[in-house]
């Protein structure tokens, strides 16, 4: 199959102008009109990424983070984004990126379905879809009340992630959550804007949390990698229904931090 196929069809479910403007998605590297037999699916395309996509016989790496974002002013082995790009192109992979595209036509709903919202709306806005507001995060009613520290549980085991930072009462009951996968702290307004008792997100600092706690809003900081690894599975099972005849790869889930 022609990598400009796979691309006809994956921008039409994940289409480029639902990113944001700062965002760079897309097909980073390679020739659309390359041959795809194997693709390789990850959260990042660190070293150890492209090192397995290569031992595996991948012709199209798909991350979710792009490597690129600032200029490349030059493709060497002498920093990170050159030695991938060159190992890529040494061995023919093709490099496709879906970061907010992607966060705003599924991974706002993968974080809901984890966590059981009900009754939800998009957190913050970025645009609209067939007259209905489109973009990131969600925000929703708990099925029932619960209390901080047991909705910190919930998040645990929702997300399949060994510990979260907690700001706030642990004995506050809450009732209404918002989320957002990745780093949270630019939505943060929107969840008190859209009266969210608790927010679920990563990346977020000390002040910011603090700040939260203090004008009502709790904070659950679950990880960046926590909130959107979902992405690994997700993305697999897609390639797998929509191109059946293409060999799908994952990487493993590794939490890349150690708790001590």
């Amino acid at each position: 199959m022609k990598c400009s196929e796979i691309l006809k069809k994956f921008e039409e479910d994940f289409p480029l102008d639902a990113a944001e403007e700062w965002d760079n998605p897309g097909l980073l590297a390679g020739r659309p009109d390359s041959e795809i037999r194997t693709v390789y699916v990850t959260l990042d395309a660190t070293d150890e990424a492209v090192e397995e996509a290569i031992r595996v016989g991948a012709d199209l790496i798909i991350s979710h983070h792009p490597l690129i974002f600032s200029p490349v002013r030059r493709v060497t082995d002498e920093d990170r984004v050159g030695r991938r790009l060159l190992a890529m192109a040494e061995h023919h992979i093709a490099y496709l990126a879906a970061h907010t595209n992607f966060d705003v036509r599924k991974m706002a709903d993968l974080n809901e379905k984890q966590l059981g919202l009900k009754d939800t709306e998009v957190l913050m806005v970025t645009g609209e879809r067939g007259g209905k507001p489109e973009g990131i995060g969600r925000v929703g009613a708990l099925a029932g009340e619960r209390t901080l520290s047991a909705f910190c549980g919930d998040v645990k085991r929702g997300l399949g992630i060994p510990y979260v930072l907690c700001y706030g009462d642990p004995d506050r009951v809450i009732r209404r959550a918002a989320v957002s996968g990745g780093s949270g702290k630019s939505v943060i307004e929107d969840a008190k804007r859209k009266h969210a008792d608790v927010i679920v997100t990563g990346d977020i600092d000390y002040h910011t949390a603090i700040d939260s706690v203090a004008d009502g809003l709790s904070v659950i900081d679950a990880g960046h990698y926590g909130t959107e690894y979902c992405f690994i599975d997700y993305m697999a099972g897609y390639f797998r229904k929509n191109f059946p005849e293409l060999s799908v790869r994952k990487a493993e889930v590794r939490h890349p931090y150690i708790v001590y």
